[in-house]
């Protein structure tokens, strides 16, 4: 059995980088059209320079088309089409069943992926699409396992990927709406607002007509509950929760696979995928680093496998709280956050190094950092780190020295060989261009408990793994 491939999503230039220094296999891409991808920071100069650098370093990269077009979408397609033959990437991600056609006729030597998109959810939907000419079928997120198991054993002669890290969505694989209707923002073609993500509160109309805040506090917070009772389901009731803060009806947990691992290498799984495009460096580093290690580690001593090594990494991104996603069956409250939709964590991203000039290294600044705080520096191929602590920060364009410094636009500092207190030829092999670096913030108060209640919820999810 070949091995699974690690596939990280690539929102920038200086992200795919990124992903490939932390032991990525393959990253995909999008141009800002044409795609779900159309908040992607790529150029098309950009692009054709990320595709070099992925096949200089023997990796893959994808591309994406995976709309579903209207008329005047459509009109473009030539004019796309060409530049992605002229691009040479590994693969094509498509939804639309027109789109896909067009390919197969006019680009037959492009290899053509299914996208989730396509909510393939069956091995009878993976033997169309393989009929058709598809190499690759991303199965959708809403697939259990015991389903994805069944459908590995009918269709063996396809490659299919799956989502293993990353956002969940309240709609089917994304096709949602309701962006659309309240921010006129379509999440079909990459923009969604995110509207179920944002802070609602409930109202009520009196019998005047006029309406009113329903105001929850302390004195009545706990004299009722709010229940909805759809027709066909009479005596079936669905609790709608908010408290003083509110109410946050349709926000899912971050699917993280990671304590199930296991179960998609062993059934042969050909990629498993990292949602994320818009999400920073620092993340894509982190996420690619700790499955790197977890996958290699599996493949090497499959029976004694298991996640303890690897969560501890992932919980130092910020995050909604983890869920397993479908992964284990139906979805259950456990993968709903009712409390907030903001990210919690105790780890901020630092800055990362951007440049060596000679053995000075130009460190960008991505959080506000004082002297004596530790700089925590992510050494790729493993899970080691290497702590800085520098009691002032030199300016590295202008010279100024300073006990603190915010991150601003561009802000960067000069970090001289003598700081490191190891000899320089070690660091600049242990930490090349483009290694991220954190720093520790513990939480506080309300937001504390709130992470960790979160954490222990998906500590008893997993039967411990944390």
């Amino acid at each position: 059995m070949h091995n699974a491939e690690l596939l990280l999503p690539a929102g920038s230039l200086v992200k795919l980088k990124t992903a490939l220094l932390y032991g990525a296999d393959a990253v995909y891409a999008g141009t800002p059209d044409m795609s779900l991808r159309t908040q992607s920071k790529f150029s098309l100069e950009e692009l054709e320079e990320g595709i070099r650098i992925v096949h200089e370093a023997g990796k893959k990269i994808y591309l994406t088309l995976n709309l579903y077009i209207h008329n005047e979408e459509a009109e473009k397609l030539p004019q796309f089409v060409e530049t992605l033959k002229r691009l040479h990437p590994d693969g094509v991600l498509v939804a639309d069943p027109g789109v896909f056609y067009y390919l197969k006729e006019n680009a037959p030597e492009l290899n053509r992926f299914v996208s989730t998109q396509a909510n393939i959810c069956s091995a009878q939907t993976v033997k169309f699409w393989q009929s058709m000419g598809a190499k690759l079928c991303v199965l959708g997120r809403e697939v259990t396992f015991a389903e994805m198991q069944e459908i590995r054993k009918q269709c063996p002669d396809i490659e299919l990927e799956c989502f293993m890290h990353g956002a969940m969505c309240m709609s089917y694989s994304g096709r949602c709406l309701i962006s659309n209707f309240l921010a006129d923002r379509s999440a079909n073609k990459g923009k969604c607002a995110h509207c179920c993500r944002w802070h609602y509160k409930m109202h009520i109309r009196m019998k005047d007509g006029s309406i009113r805040e329903l105001v929850i506090n302390d004195e009545n917070k706990n004299n009722f509950e709010y229940l909805l009772e759809e027709d066909f389901r009479p005596g079936e009731y669905y609790e709608v929760v908010e408290d003083e803060h509110g109410s946050y009806l349709l926000n899912s947990k971050d699917m993280c696979l990671m304590p199930r691992l296991n179960d998609l290498l062993r059934i042969g799984m050909d990629s498993l995928k990292v949602e994320g495009r818009n999400k920073t460096e620092y993340y894509a580093g982190v996420v690619a680093r700790a499955y790197r290690q977890a996958i290699d580690d599996y493949y090497a001593n499959p029976e004694q496998w298991n996640c303890d090594k690897y969560m501890p990494e992932l919980m130092t991104l910020q995050n909604r709280g983890y869920c397993l996603g479908f992964h284990d069956g139906k979805i259950t409250n456990i993968s709903q956050n009712y409390e907030y939709t903001r990210t919690l964590g105790e780890w901020l991203f630092a800055g990362s190094i951007v440049e060596w000039q000679g053995d000075d290294a130009i460190f960008e600044l991505r959080n506000y950092v004082e002297a004596g705080e530790t700089i925590q520096f992510l050494i790729p191929h493993g899970l080691q780190n290497f702590d800085l602590v520098l009691q002032s920060f030199e300016d590295a364009d202008t010279g100024e020295i300073t006990s603190k410094v915010s991150a601003g636009q561009g802000k960067k500092i000069r970090i001289r060989p003598d700081m490191w207190g190891r000899d320089i030829n070690e660091i600049r092999q242990l930490l090349p261009q483009y290694v991220i670096a954190r720093k520790y913030q513990p939480l506080k108060g309300e937001n504390k408990e709130m992470y960790q209640h979160k954490l222990n919820e998906f500590q008893t999810l997993c039967n411990g793994c944390l």
